[in-house]
């Protein structure tokens, strides 16, 4: 079975981006950020909500167009509406048995791309096996939470943490 691993960065109050979805504040460079490049080359396919994809367009990312080459991309959304020639998948029902689907498939790691609502969600639902948490040693004080619309604690058992001169933290808690 294959995990489903939330890789993300997050402020010290647990904020992925501020309010309007602006994660610039979140340190973008350092020895955190080239782990992270090592890392994404783990993971075979990616799932997102529909936020998190469209906010690749501000990169100049064509819709349809893919946000990592070498992952498959399934993103989560009942309104996005694609070009026929997509080279993304869009998931409008039945959410959680293509999930389950996925993680009885073969391959590596699915890494869950930014997105609260949906990893909210995810969680919520108990399909989220591992977080791997970049730190960032900032307050944000508002925006898009880590996890939004939980109504159940999840509980979480720390694996790894290391600091690096920049003063972001990784994490790694495995998903109780």
């Amino acid at each position: 079975m294959r995990d489903i691993i939330y890789d993300v960065a997050v402020s010290l109050d647990g904020y992925i981006a501020a309010k309007g979805g602006d994660a610039s504040a979140l340190p973008q460079t350092g020895e955190h950020v080239m782990a992270y490049g090592e890392r994404l080359q783990t993971y075979d396919t990616v799932i997102m909500g529909r936020k998190t994809y469209e906010y690749a367009y501000d990169f100049v990312l064509p819709p349809g167009a893919r946000a990592y080459p070498h992952m498959t991309h399934y993103i989560f959304s009942k309104t996005l509406e694609l070009p026929d020639n997509s080279d993304v998948q869009v998931v409008r029902d039945n959410w959680l048995n293509q999930i389950d689907k996925l993680k009885d498939s073969s391959g590596r790691p699915i890494y869950l791309c930014g997105g609260g609502i949906f990893a909210g969600y995810l969680l919520q639902h108990g399909r989220i096996d591992l977080l791997r948490l970049k730190v960032a040693p900032l307050v944000l004080g508002n925006g898009i939470k880590l996890f939004a619309g939980l109504t159940e604690p999840a509980l979480t058992q720390l694996q790894t943490s290391q600091t690096y001169e920049n003063g972001v933290t990784y994490q790694e808690h495995l998903v109780l």
